[in-house]
């Protein structure tokens, strides 16, 4: 079990280097939507690592507006078959570019959550810390089931 561990971690690395049911929110502010999950449906594919477990890759769109006066975003997520252990990794691009990666613990109950600043404020001054259209991508590794097969 521990060398499948490793084997996995090792391809979660590789995978999070050379890449290009998970949800991206800032917190709830009347009138402000960071996400659209109308036009942009998150998009989830299975590479088996072997043949009990696969990496669950989720793709959604993220999306800061310019007059956002919210200091934090979040992932979170709950994962119906985690493997123990296992923890989720996430990356954040603009323009297929990588501006933001995390690890985070997956709960007993199979949720996680990921809390990121969007807004630095500092001597009445903001600084955007993130702007614009993002993609993010969640790592998670999973039991394969008949529903997971490529």
């Amino acid at each position: 079990m521990e060398n499948q561990r490793i084997f996995a971690i090792a391809i979660l690395g590789i995978i999070v280097i050379f890449s290009s049911s998970s949800f991206v929110f800032a917190h709830p502010h009347p009138g402000q939507t960071l996400i659209d999950s109308h036009t942009h449906q998150p998009q989830t594919e299975y590479i088996p690592l072997n043949g009990i477990i696969a990496l669950e890759k989720t793709s959604v769109m993220f999306h800061v507006n310019e007059e956002n006066s919210l200091p934090w975003g979040f992932v979170e997520g709950k994962i119906a078959n985690p493997v123990e252990g296992y923890p989720v990794i996430i990356q954040i691009l603009k323009d297929n570019e990588a501006v933001h990666f995390a690890q985070t613990d997956v709960k007993e109950d199979g949720s996680y959550e990921y809390k990121f600043r969007v807004l630095n404020i500092e001597n009445d001054k903001a600084n955007k810390i993130f702007d614009g259209d993002y993609r993010v991508i969640i790592f998670k590794v999973v039991y394969l089931d008949q529903g997971n097969l490529i």
